[in-house]
């Protein structure tokens, strides 16, 4: 049998094939010498045997033909698992390789579509909040006050500013008010 043969799928399919055809016969002969064995035991008396003897005799030497009929039919089975097994690992492991990298390529352009859209749809409401004039915009806090608050003769109109006011504080009594009686 050559060797590099097995690496290909014709080689191992026919291999398998061999293997899987030599153990179902295998297992069909076991079986059959296990009913043979059996029955032949069952009939057969030694001397001294009591009345289940020969049934028990014959079941135990047939047991071990019946376990080599069901090593034989397993031993089958794992032929065709492992043709199964090469085929899926080995052959059609590089188509699967590929429609997978796709796929991944596919949903990595998505999310690339995704965030630029996201990222546009925040620049343009950035640039539309910037741009529209203050009045238009619901739901806003006004930053400066009314204009009924602020009157020229409001007291706090008249304190100066912390750093570089209009005029430098220079006693206390500019922040209040002088009574009568002092």
């Amino acid at each position: 049998m050559d060797i590099n043969a097995l690496f290909t799928d014709e080689g191992l399919r026919a291999f398998t094939a061999t293997v899987r055809d030599q153990h179902v016969r295998d297992a069909q002969q076991y079986g059959q010498i296990a009913d043979i064995v059996r029955s032949r035991l069952q009939q057969t008396p030694i001397e001294g045997d009591r009345w289940m003897a020969k049934r028990l005799r014959a079941w135990k030497v047939a047991r071990q033909l019946k376990a080599m009929q069901k090593a034989s039919t397993e031993a089958a089975a794992k032929a065709e698992a492992l043709y199964a097994t090469y085929v899926n690992e080995v052959l059609e492991l590089p188509q699967r390789r590929a429609t997978a990298e796709a796929k991944r390529l596919e949903r990595k352009q998505g999310r690339q579509a995704a965030v630029g859209a996201a990222v546009a749809g925040s620049l343009n409401r950035t640039v539309t909040a910037l741009n529209s004039p203050q009045e238009q915009l619901g739901g806003t806090v006004p930053q400066a006050r009314p204009a009924e608050f602020v009157a020229p003769d409001n007291p706090w109109q008249q304190w100066p500013m912390a750093a570089g006011g209009e005029r430098p504080t220079s006693t206390i009594n500019d922040y209040f008010a002088k009574g009568d009686g002092q």
